[in-house]
């Protein structure tokens, strides 16, 4: 299927013009990029390896006091669809050195603190039915709200509230793996049934040897997202960060299946 990505974003900078920018969907497997621009008014612009080689990153020097932005793609999408539930979790000898930074806490995903919790819910199931049962438990969980969280909300912020948007659903499901044993991350996608149009995340989790997505909101599935970055948590997969304050004037994020 191709899926058609119009991001517009304008904000008002402080003192540092730097903008650190992750929006461009990814080069990768499961996904072709038959079209992408991105437009930034007044900008130099440089790019560098996302986090655990999955897309790009992009340093723009804004000369002037907005960030006025663009940028439109065209990805025709192609994900191997697996049913989780028949996949197995992969031996902790037998995982690739790159994945073993998925198994650990960090520090909006502090899984040491959720084994027990991990362990009287899910103890008895194993590989993809522990991760079904998860993504179902989070979903069952958590009350989808938006403002309901900020950018210092942790899975254990969110456990105790009860509520949450993207992020915090993909945290808990990251935190209730890692505390079972199976690597997660975060991911950041574009998705055509995120409601309201915005920025995604979901988890992605490790089992028999490779990644599959996860979206405890219920609002996609694995076939119809397009990869933009993976990481630990949301402080790897931010869609924008800046040194100084940055105040939004306006933002919009359409994604539509053609």
């Amino acid at each position: 299927m191709a899926v058609e990505i119009d991001v517009n974003m304008h904000y008002a900078l402080g003192d540092d013009p730097m903008v650190l920018l992750t929006i461009e969907a990814a080069r990768m497997a499961g996904q072709t990029i038959l079209h992408d621009q991105l437009d930034i008014e007044g900008a130099t612009l440089t790019r560098i390896d996302g986090e655990g080689g999955v897309g790009q990153r992009v340093w723009a020097r804004v000369d002037g006091a907005c960030l006025n932005l663009r940028y439109r793609a065209s990805v025709e999408v192609a994900h191997p669809h697996r049913q989780i539930e028949t996949l197995d979790a992969d031996p902790l000898p037998r995982l690739p050195g790159h994945v073993l930074a998925s198994l650990r806490p960090s520090r909006y995903c502090q899984s040491d603190l959720f084994r027990d919790l991990a362990a009287q819910n899910f103890g008895d199931l194993a590989g993809g039915e522990k991760i079904l049962a998860i993504r179902d438990w989070v979903s069952g969980a958590l009350r989808y709200a938006p403002g309901s969280s900020n950018a210092d909300t942790s899975a254990v912020d969110t456990f105790a509230s009860g509520e949450g948007v993207c992020r915090d659903y993909a945290h808990m499901v990251c935190a209730l793996a890692r505390a079972s044993n199976i690597p997660a991350r975060c991911v950041s996608v574009y998705g055509a049934g995120v409601n309201p149009p915005d920025f995604h995340a979901v988890a992605q989790v490790w089992l028999e040897g490779g990644w599959h997505m996860v979206d405890a909101t219920g609002m996609s599935s694995g076939a119809d997202l397009v990869v933009i970055a993976a990481g630990r948590d949301a402080s790897d997969i931010a869609f924008m960060e800046t040194q100084s304050m940055a105040e939004m004037i306006s933002q919009s994020v359409s994604v539509q299946i053609r």
